[in-house]
């Protein structure tokens, strides 16, 4: 990983984990990392914060802005070792999503501005075409929160004020789905385009394309939402953060049967699954913030670091899309999501 140096150089081990957003704690091991109290590292050419540092480990906090692929450990300018490492970019700020963004298939991404509940905002959903540019898309919706489409590119969008669910044509006209869903808060459609809505004091909906409403699964109550993503097997899975840095992600099998598929997370909240069947979710997992990938095997860890993750979504060409609790990140993440219809 490092460049070739003598045996008194710098030499970085391993970093863990290789993708962050800014904020993100990064953990850095190697050898001779001092010369003085304590290593020096950069993220592309800005200097990080350190919450530790020895001759063998540094944790920096990725600054913002954070530029270039790169991070490095020096101990004067002319030593500096350096290491591939993506830092996200900023692609929108000035939101407000609670769950997954959503991408198109023509690679717009698709935010929301939730708002407090039962205060209507300016707008409702926001588009980020693929050049980056950013324009409103919906405005007459309180407190939109989950957001899917449908195997026909029809955006569908939730309310956790009046518990409708709203589908978005587009021509931009809102119509009503279907309504009486609770605190609805996370939806999903599986493949043969029934609807699922996640109403967070513990139900989860099923709704066919007729329109016909069953229930098709209960979980324990949510604080917050619960959120939705098919993966595998037409599993559904499901996460709802509750008080407990002990959370579960819970799957649902087909005919309703409710089992943990993982524990062990604080405040699990949006979650996707990529090509090869490896689940991520925002959550926090040893003291660490962040996107948590969970393999097939129901081994876990942290995939990207960085401070108030709600949500993420694939995007063409491999790319992540990261939504905070107030932005939008890309990250270079070389995953292929999982073809969600």
């Amino acid at each position: 990983m490092n460049k070739p140096a003598d045996g008194n150089s710098i030499v970085i081990d391993s970093i863990t984990p290789s993708l962050a957003i800014p904020g993100g704690d990064v953990k850095i091991r190697g050898r001779n990392f001092l010369d003085g109290p304590r290593p020096t590292v950069r993220f592309g050419g800005e200097l990080a914060p350190l919450t530790a540092g020895s001759d063998t480990l540094a944790i920096a906090r990725v600054p913002d802005p954070a530029p270039g692929r790169t991070l490095s450990v020096g101990l004067y300018p002319e030593t500096w070792t350096e290491a591939p490492f993506e830092v996200g970019a900023q692609l929108a700020d000035n939101l407000h999503p609670v769950s997954n963004p959503a991408v198109d298939a023509q690679g717009n991404i698709f935010a929301t501005f939730s708002g407090p509940r039962g205060q209507k905002t300016p707008v409702a959903v926001y588009r980020i075409a693929p050049d980056g540019a950013m324009e409103p898309y919906l405005a007459d919706l309180m407190n939109a929160t989950g957001l899917a489409f449908d195997s026909l590119g029809v955006l569908h969008v939730s309310s956790r004020f009046d518990g409708f669910i709203y589908q978005i044509p587009s021509s931009g006209v809102l119509n009503v789905f279907v309504e009486g869903m609770g605190v609805a808060t996370g939806i999903a459609f599986d493949l043969e385009d029934n609807l699922y809505v996640g109403d967070r004091s513990g139900t989860v909906f099923k709704i066919s394309p007729t329109r016909q409403v069953y229930v098709f699964a209960t979980i324990e109550a949510s604080i917050a939402a619960f959120h939705l993503a098919f993966g595998p097997g037409g599993y559904l899975y499901v996460t709802g953060p509750t008080t407990s840095s002990n959370d579960a992600v819970h799957r649902v099998a087909p005919n309703g049967d409710v089992e943990v598929f993982y524990r062990g997370l604080g405040r699990p909240q949006g979650l996707a699954f990529d090509a090869d069947g490896n689940l991520y979710v925002a959550a926090s997992t040893g003291g660490r913030r962040g996107i948590i990938r969970i393999t097939p095997e129901r081994e876990a860890s942290v995939f990207l670091t960085g401070p108030n993750i709600v949500g993420l979504a694939f995007a063409p060409g491999g790319d992540m899309i990261v939504a905070t609790t107030s932005a939008l990140y890309r990250v270079h993440a070389g995953v292929v999501g999982r073809p969600l219809v």
